[in-house]
């Protein structure tokens, strides 16, 4: 078994930006010259998380309205009160989607499904630069 490590760079908006990672893992993938395997995302940082999801308009629409409905950015949030920087509800969202992700792969192709995509999510309140880290795991 070999282990590659290897990363992707993004710039995000935050308030729940999704951003479609699946290409670009596709590309490190085939870069990596494994074939079958398993690659490990991960975000480092307690604002941001990974998922999958069918990427298209009406459904990240739709994902930002439920997290907007279900821990709200207008709140109080005691995290708040400690720090003042006004970002609770990211904390809260990152740790309910979590920060990494796995996905299989064999024969140099991400084992996803057909309107699967793996994508980030930045739930920070303000832009960020993020780093997603990535190993790949195989032969």
């Amino acid at each position: 078994m070999k282990v590659i490590s290897d990363s992707l760079s993004l710039s995000t908006s935050g308030f729940s930006d999704m951003k479609d990672l699946t290409g670009d893992v596709s590309k490190k993938l085939s870069e990596s010259g494994l074939r079958d395997g398993i690659v490990n995302l991960f975000v480092p940082g307690s604002t941001g998380g990974l998922t999958t999801i069918e990427y298209e308009s009406g459904l990240v629409e739709d994902f930002s309205e439920f997290m907007e409905k279900m821990i709200p950015s207008n709140k109080t949030y005691h995290h708040d009160a400690r720090w003042g920087d006004g970002n609770g509800f990211s904390h809260v969202r990152a740790s309910l989607l979590g920060p990494s992700l796995n996905v299989p792969f064999s024969g140099g192709t991400l084992n996803l499904g057909t309107w699967q995509q793996i994508v980030f999510l930045d739930f920070d309140n303000r832009s960020r630069s993020r780093t997603i880290l990535l190993q790949f795991m195989g032969e």
